[in-house]
């Protein structure tokens, strides 16, 4: 964020000390009565907010910066509050709160220095919420979206270095769903179904951490239905590429114990794959 806001030196310790003498003085003050901010300034009322969301509870925090945006929609403590009303909603989990105000930010203010920091914020929004695999993937969609949206717009941003590492993740894990689906068939001897989720970790998340079990679960499930030559090529796409996994020891055993060599073999989109990627055959 830009230096208006957290972490700098326009967020001085005075700052912080008159509003917490403000607080002080206004004793059983309930800030959240209907009118009781109205004879406040709206500086005062930011640092309202600005204790609250360092020391006191961010919810009350993110109340504080909306009145802010009510009462004084045209200070320039507006612009301020609306970016902090983001970040404390945030730090309170209050994702949809949290998005909507980067959402507004971004819209009122495209050109500023902490749009970028708003839309990634937003990115955020989605991508805390991932962390489980067995949920919906429609938020890791979501925040691959959005974190793009970091990295293109903004790339010499602070955010975007940190945008690209929550992107690769979030990318693993979308890859680790479909490996989770694909075990879940395999270890049922649904063959035909394991394979066409691991197939879809080798041909779109080939990148990811997952690709070489993905290459693995394929040796096993294609020699479980008989077909060697798709088998022993999944084998050397696995060991070309990654040699020293477990996986390709597991695979190599697996192969080798029924008598079969590790080599690409037959026409098959294994075939395709081991001559675009080990050979650098590009059609």
């Amino acid at each position: 964020m830009s230096g208006s806001l957290i972490g700098t030196g326009a967020r001085t310790r005075l700052g912080l000390v008159l509003a917490l003498a403000l607080v002080a003085a206004c004793g059983r003050f309930d800030a959240q009565t209907p009118g009781s901010l109205d004879n406040m300034t709206a500086q005062q009322i930011y640092q309202l907010g600005e204790v609250e969301v360092e020391t006191g509870d961010p919810a009350d925090a993110a109340f504080y910066f909306g009145e802010i945006e009510r009462l004084y929609p045209y200070s320039e403590y507006a612009q301020r509050a609306l970016i902090m009303q983001a970040y404390a909603y945030h730090r309170d989990r209050d994702y949809p709160n949290s998005r909507a105000a980067a959402q507004r930010f971004i819209d009122f203010y495209p050109a500023e220095d902490d749009t970028a920091y708003a839309q990634y914020l937003l990115a955020l929004s989605y991508y805390d919420q991932i962390d489980d695999v067995g949920r919906d993937q429609g938020l890791t969609f979501q925040a691959l979206q959005s974190l793009r949206t970091v990295i293109e717009q903004y790339p010499e941003s602070e955010y975007a270095r940190a945008s690209i590492l929550k992107f690769d993740l979030a990318f693993d894990h979308l890859a680790a769903k479909e490996m989770e689906v694909g075990r879940y068939y395999l270890k049922r001897a649904n063959y035909a179904a394991a394979i066409s989720r691991f197939r879809v970790v080798v041909e779109q998340f080939q990148t990811t951490t997952q690709t070489p079990e993905a290459l693995h679960r394929l040796v096993e499930s294609y020699l479980a239905l008989g077909l060697d030559a798709e088998a022993q090529t999944a084998g050397a796409i696995l060991g070309a590429n990654y040699p020293s996994t477990t996986w390709y020891q597991d695979s190599y055993a697996l192969l080798t114990g029924r008598g079969l060599s590790v080599e690409a073999r037959g026409d098959n989109w294994l075939a395709s794959i081991y001559r675009q990627v080990v050979r650098g055959e590009f059609l």
